[in-house]
């Protein structure tokens, strides 16, 4: 596979797929720019070598086309601010307008391209449709964009000399942009970018690579969403935390009273056979022993420590206890590998954050003594943002779905595109 160190862009034209996907507020300004900073090396990278950059990303979920609050207009000043240079902008990502764009493109210069999903075929998902279409209309439409599909691939492909996909938040999506686009050029001429080989490096490093003892803490509130990722890592690590409101689910799966706290009553079993298949090969399933347990779900409730198997009726836990936040802490410290999803309780409310803290400093110290730490996941990423704790950790990753899937264990069309 082509490595981005050892491509010379000298003279390329560099098809850059991003994720520029960044939150906005109501005047259409960045509130967080992190996305941004982190494609920077790529950027950066072929610029020194001599090469242009024409850069191709999402924004938002438009619908209808062109809305000028998705517009990628808006990040441009931003960019240019980061780049210390101008940075131009097309008002279409293909077409007569992006080629003659690209055409004036010269060597050490950014180009912005609009919205890739101001069309339907970037997505390869018909839009438009009636409420009442039959299934009949429905594939219909839907074989039709996949046949335009194509043809979009191939204009967005004629941009370009070479393709380098730094976009892992989308690298689970089969895309025009993010997957099919990469068929059209060599083997030579794609590549990851710096970012996106950093989040498979440190995702295969947990997986593939890791050095024992190895811990996963799985939180949130829904086992439902997390039980793919537990049955692929039974098989891979020494301990799994399981810790936010998804633990009472195995608290009430052992017979547990918790009151009027989360629970899927329909994942009870799946947590049982868990638990038996943690004991099977001698995983070390650790749960919570106590909570924070709360009469509302607010920050001025009134609270009281809890058996996690005997919370009071009409009460809900909402954090770990210090008995839990102990034990877990001290896995954590002894771990090599440490990877993180999920909050371990309402750490937005300050009264119920302690375990999430807890958690976040415990990697950060292990991780001082020579541990890997990956930590992933919106809520997760949120938290040691929180807590001021992100630079004390080996990796924070910008993926979510992206990154969840792969530690299913699935392949990521956006990988597997580059790969083969």
């Amino acid at each position: 596979m082509q490595s981005i160190d050892n491509f010379n862009f000298d003279g390329k034209k560099v098809f850059v797929r991003v994720d520029f996907n960044v939150p906005l507020n109501d005047k259409f300004e960045i509130t967080d720019d992190t996305r941004i900073r982190r494609a920077l090396p790529t950027i950066k990278k072929i610029l020194a070598d001599g090469g242009s950059v024409i850069i191709g990303s999402h924004l938002g979920r438009p619908k209808k086309g062109p809305e000028a609050k998705f517009s990628l207009k808006h990040i441009v000043a931003r960019l240019s601010e980061l780049l210390g240079q101008e940075v131009k902008f097309a008002e279409d990502c293909k077409g007569s307008v992006a080629e003659e764009a690209v055409a004036e493109l010269k060597p050490g210069e950014v180009l912005v391209l609009e919205n890739l999903r101001f069309y339907a075929e970037e997505e390869g998902k018909p839009r438009g449709l009636a409420e009442d279409a039959t299934d009949e209309d429905k594939a219909a439409a839907k074989k039709a964009v996949k046949e335009s599909q194509k043809q979009f691939t191939k204009d967005l492909a004629k941009l370009a000399d070479v393709y380098v996909n730094d976009a892992f938040g989308t690298a689970h999506r089969a895309h025009a942009s993010t997957a099919l686009i990469a068929d059209l050029f060599s083997s030579e001429n794609k590549m990851f970018g710096y970012l996106m080989q950093a989040e498979v490096d440190a995702v295969e490093k947990v997986l593939k690579t890791a050095q024992k003892p190895v811990t996963a803490i799985i939180g949130g509130s829904k086992v439902s969403s997390k039980i793919t990722i537990i049955e692929n890592l039974l098989s891979k690590v020494d301990n799994i935390l399981i810790v936010g409101g998804m633990a009472f689910t195995f608290a009430k799966a052992q017979g547990g009273r918790i009151g009027s706290s989360l629970c899927e009553d329909d994942m009870i079993e799946t947590a049982i056979n868990v638990m038996n298949k943690s004991k099977e090969l001698g995983v070390n399933l650790v749960l919570p022993t106590d909570c924070v347990a709360a009469d509302k779900f607010a920050n001025d409730a009134d609270t009281q420590i809890c058996d996690d198997k005997n919370i009071p009726d009409g009460w809900m836990g909402l954090d770990m206890g210090p008995a839990s936040c102990a034990e877990m802490a001290k896995v954590i410290k002894d771990s090599k590998t440490i990877l993180w999803n999920g909050p371990a309780g309402v750490f937005e409310m300050a009264k119920f954050q302690e375990g999430t803290k807890t958690i976040a400093e415990a990697i950060a110290e292990a991780t001082s003594n020579g541990a890997f730490s990956l930590i992933g996941g919106g809520d997760s990423v949120a938290a040691i943002n929180q807590f001021g704790l992100s630079d004390k950790v080996s990796y924070v990753s910008t993926g979510g779905g992206a990154l969840l899937e792969m530690i299913e264990g699935k392949d990521l069309p956006g990988v597997k595109a580059i790969r083969g």
